[in-house]
């Protein structure tokens, strides 16, 4: 018999685990971020911006429809299940950088790649939330984000890095292969399943089945002001990061950059987003979501500004990455926490599913943008572009009825419960 307990303290050892498990996670695609793009141009030898950014619109468009089939399958087939899977997914992608005879197969194993990242990512920000429970739920995520993008922070670095002496495309795949192989032993042998969480904190809203998909969806992205608030925010947060991933290091290369000062640039980013999550994502527990989230969007939208102003000098990118990161960590966490807020606990994957389906789409549509508009308009105009939308997606969550402060509630360890599943023993919340 294993207690089931909410909060940090209660499951401090699975949930560092799940912590490191998502640094891996981010690690994993951090590789791509500051070389790839290079690769297209100089190993393969394409010349249009759209067809460089391909990867980009396979890889987001994978993660997002892997998103929502994570949420809607993450009670039935189990947390652990899809977590594992995700990771299994990922050990072909190697192979596939590293034999590729043209770009349409490393295009292809992005495909693979984003699918990993959809559940695989997906998962262990869901399993996060169920052992939490609501009271540390924003400090929960920001801890859960910050690992991701500081793992995806450090290998951007250790790419742009390496590349000066190593082969672009030899560092991708030697380090995929390594995180994919640790990832998936971790995944398979040390982590639990947090499905008796679930049922646990569910017993304080009542039984009942889970929202059908279409009914989730349609919630998220239409029918409830504040989810439709946050999936549009989410989305246009990855179309801009969509940019900085697939197109910023194109632009700086054309105006005179190294790889050792992109994989610099490209590093900055993720590592202030990485960073700031952890104070972020507790803010929002103190101030409420929707502050955070609209200053966040507000803040990127003037580091791309600034971005087109330094017309692609060094100094003027970095300061731009770094506005970037700190406007992204101040909405990254939150708007999850916001879904989840908004969700009991049974409906919980599902409609984060919807959101990450709506953010991660950002990534396809921010790629197409920033890639067609830059080959007929420069790559200035895109970026200029970006940042508009960016700004008036700030001013739509601005403008969106809210709470002041999240929804609060606490387990009952005295509440009159139907009996546990069997297996479990319900103990006392421990925030």
């Amino acid at each position: 018999m294993r207690t089931v307990r909410l909060g940090l303290r209660a499951n401090a050892r699975q949930f560092a685990l799940l912590v490191a498990l998502n640094a891996l996670v981010g690690g994993l695609v951090g590789l791509e971020r500051s070389v790839l793009p290079l690769v297209g141009e100089r190993d393969f030898r394409l010349a249009s911006h759209a067809a460089i950014l391909a990867f980009v619109v396979a890889f987001g468009g994978a993660k997002a429809v892997t998103n929502l089939a994570a949420g809607a399958l993450a009670d039935r087939a189990g947390r652990k299940r899809l977590l594992v899977l995700g990771w299994l997914l990922a050990l072909p992608v190697p192979a596939l950088v590293a034999l590729a005879s043209s770009w349409w197969l490393i295009v292809g194993a992005n495909v693979l790649l984003g699918a990993s990242q959809g559940l695989a990512w997906s998962m262990t920000v869901v399993m996060k939330i169920d052992l939490a429970g609501p009271a540390r739920r924003g400090l929960a995520l920001g801890l859960n984000e910050s690992a991701g993008y500081l793992g995806l922070a450090a290998t951007a670095f250790a790419s742009g890095a390496l590349a000066g002496s190593v082969a672009p495309r030899t560092v991708v795949w030697a380090g995929a292969l390594v995180i994919a192989a640790v990832g998936t032993i971790v995944a398979i042998v040390f982590v639990r399943d947090t499905g008796g969480h679930v049922a646990y904190e569910q017993r304080g809203h009542g039984e009942r089945r889970p929202l059908p998909l279409g009914t989730a969806f349609a919630e998220a992205s239409l029918r409830r002001p504040v989810l439709r608030a946050c999936s549009q925010a989410g989305l246009v947060n990855n179309l801009n990061d969509a940019l900085a991933w697939g197109l910023a290091p194109l632009y700086l290369a054309a105006h005179g950059a190294s790889a050792a000062q992109i994989g610099a640039v490209a590093a900055v980013y993720p590592a202030v987003w990485g960073f700031l999550q952890l104070g972020a994502g507790w803010l929002s527990d103190v101030v409420g979501r929707k502050p955070p989230i609209v200053l966040g969007m507000l803040v990127q939208a003037a580091g791309l500004g600034l971005l087109v102003a330094g017309a692609g000098a060094f100094a003027p990118a970095l300061a731009a990455a770094a506005l970037l990161g700190v406007g992204t960590a101040l909405v990254y966490p939150t708007l999850i926490a916001a879904i989840s807020d908004a969700a009991e606990p049974q409906d919980r994957a599902s409609l984060v599913g919807v959101y990450r389906f709506w953010r991660d789409a950002g990534f396809v549509v921010g790629a197409l943008v920033a890639g067609f508009v830059a080959d007929a308009l420069g790559s200035g105009t895109a970026i200029a572009l970006v940042a508009a939308l960016t700004g008036l997606s700030g001013v739509l969550v601005a403008a969106t009825p809210w709470e002041l402060r999240p929804r609060r509630w606490a387990v009952s360890p005295t509440a009159s419960w139907p009996t546990p599943p069997a297996g479990l023993r319900s103990g006392a919340n421990d925030e």
